[in-house]
Formats: structure tokens, C-alpha cells, sequence
């Protein structure tokens, strides 16, 4: 019966991470609202088609708006709503030193105004999506959320520890209990368009020339998307502490030069290589310690990195 379904608001839900949130929620007996302005970063299409298989859900209202709009977000969003994850954001390093401000507008300012309205509707659960581009040019790996030593090095990193502060500020005077869960490259089926795995399967299929910054020693700490939401949701749960932050990786590590080697694999075609000077906002690498996301939120990435690659090659083949 939909009373007895908790409602949780979404923001950005219509995206790669929160089109398989939405159904896991709704598949866990939830109510959601999704607030998505389509912002133009990537096809409106894609998003559309990404909550497709849903989007006809008695128990799922999809609102077009803009979190930016603080009088819209008060007067559209009438629902009971219990907890909010905020997922909405300007996307991407690399973009965000072209635009710093408009950056820091969506991402810190839209932040402030869904923990404004989550205090002025009594919502005491907010979970948040920050990034391991918080941690920057750290250098003690594997990355720990105690090591207080943050070193972002691009304007997207930063506007991601200013919305993990501003949620310690809101915990600390309204009584929301804020979870920041630092996103480590998470990848598979849906993954945005400009994302390296999706975008160098593309120019494989394609024949195009792969851009490849850097001597391909470069690692990241790949994550498939059902490990993530699996943290999302029981951070969502979570009620032991007023205020967390939480690495949700797969505390493994892939260099460019690995990655490139899986998709040639399993898309069984060599890649095309332009070798290119490294990048400015790119660090060395991303690595995640998550023992206390195991210890709390009971997480356990189960997913390595080419069983989702593989994963990922079934969802495109179907698109």
C-alpha cells in the first residue's frame, strides 16, 4: 500500500548513478520524487531513456526543476518527504576549470538550498554525493575519510568538501543527520557519455582515435554503479551518528594503460591511440580504503572491474 512506503526526494535522479538508485528504491518498497533540470552537460534523451523502464511508477513523481530555485523547490515539492539524496551537481573535473563559477553557483548554493529546505520541511536524513576528487593530491593511499589532509586541484573537487562542510554546519545547528558518500569512478551500464570507459568503448566500436593523457600509468579505484547504490542505500538507513562521511570504492586500483587492455578485450578490437600531455586537474590516482564504510554501512563491493566492463558491453550492445 503506498502509505506505508517511505518517501525519499531524489535530486539529479534522472542521471547515470540515480536512474539505478530510483529503481532500487522502488523496488525496496519506497515513494520517490526526482528533481532533474536536464541540465545540458549530456543529451536529455539519454536521461529520459535512462528511467524509461520506471518512469510509469504510481509510487515515482519526476519534477523538472532546477535546484538553483529556491522558491520553486518550497512551492513544487509539497510531498512528505523523509529522507533527500542529493546527487544533483555540475558534472566532471575537467569542465568545471572552464567554468569555475558556474560550478561553484550549482554545486555549493544548490547544496545549501536542498539543506534549507530539508530544515524548513523537518527532513532529517540527507545523504549526499561527494567525490573522491576531494582528496587531490594526498598521497597517502589507500585514501582514508580521517586523513584531514584534503588537496583538491580542481574547482569541482572543491565545491564537493564545501558541501560536505555546509552539511557538518547543518547538522551541528538543525539536527540533519548528513552522509557524505565520496563517489570513487563509478562505472557500468548508463554511465554518462563523457566518462572514459563509455566514451573509449564509443571510439573502439568506432574506429576513432582514443585520447591518451599522460604514460597510462595514472590509476583509478573503478566502482560498479550496483556496488555504489548498494552504500547509497543503506546510507540512507543509517541512523547511528548525526554526521559521516563515507568512502564507497572498490579499494582496488586500474591504470589507463589496464583499462585500455579490458575493453580491447572484451570489445575484441584494438584501440586506436593519440598519446597526449596529462591533463591539468587529473591526479595520479584515486585509491579507496573503505573499511569504515564496511564497519558502518555494512558495504562490500562484490563487482570487479572487467565483469562490469562486461556488464557495461551487454547494456550497449542493447542501445
Amino acid at each position: 500500500m503506498e502509505e506505508n512506503r517511505k518517501e525519499i526526494l531524489v535530486t539529479g535522479g534522472a542521471g547515470f548513478i540515480g536512474s539505478h538508485l530510483i529503481e532500487e528504491l522502488l523496488e525496496n518498497n519506497y515513494k520517490v520524487t526526482i528533481v532533474d533540470n536536464f541540465d545540458p552537460f549530456y543529451s536529455k534523451d539519454i536521461k529520459l531513456k535512462n528511467i524509461s523502464g520506471v518512469i510509469n511508477s504510481p509510487y515515482l513523481k519526476l519534477i523538472d526543476l532546477d535546484i538553483l530555485d529556491l522558491e520553486a523547490l518550497f512551492t513544487q515539492l509539497t510531498g512528505s518527504y523523509e529522507v533527500i539524496v542529493h546527487l544533483a551537481a555540475k558534472a566532471g573535473v575537467r569542465p568545471s576549470i572552464e567554468d569555475p563559477i558556474a560550478y561553484q553557483d550549482v554545486n555549493v548554493k544548490g547544496t545549501q538550498n536542498m539543506l534549507e529546505f530539508a530544515r524548513h520541511k523537518n527532513i532529517k536524513q540527507f545523504v549526499f554525493a561527494s567525490s573522491s576528487s576531494v582528496y587531490g593530491t594526498n598521497i597517502n593511499f589507500p585514501w582514508k575519510e580521517s586523513d584531514v589532509s584534503l588537496k583538491p586541484i580542481s574547482p569541482y573537487a572543491s565545491t564537493k568538501i564545501s558541501g560536505e562542510l555546509l552539511g557538518h554546519v547543518y547538522s551541528h545547528l538543525f539536527g540533519i543527520r548528513f552522509i557524505a558518500l565520496r563517489f570513487f569512478t563509478v562505472f557500468g551500464p548508463r554511465q554518462r557519455p563523457d566518462l572514459a570507459i563509455h566514451l573509449f568503448s564509443k571510439k573502439i566500436l568506432n574506429n576513432e582515435a582514443i585520447n591518451f593523457f599522460g604514460n597510462g600509468s595514472t590509476r583509478r579505484d573503478y566502482t560498479y554503479v550496483a556496488d555504489t547504490i548498494h552504500g547509497i542505500v543503506n546510507a540512507i538507513q543509517y541512523t547511528r551518528t548525526p554526521y559521516e562521511v563515507f568512502n564507497l570504492g572498490n579499494h582496488q586500483t586500474v591504470s589507463l594503460s589496464e583499462m585500455i587492455q579490458t575493453l580491447e578485450s572484451v570489445f575484441n578490437k584494438k584501440a586506436i591511440i593519440k598519446y597526449l600531455p596529462e591533463q591539468m586537474g587529473d591526479v595520479p590516482i584515486t585509491f579507496a580504503d573503505i573499511f569504515k564504510a564496511e564497519q558502518l554501512l555494512n558495504y562490500m563491493p562484490r563487482t570487479g572491474f572487467r565483469q562490469g566492463v562486461i556488464n557495461f558491453k551487454n547494456w550497449l550492445d542493447t542501445q
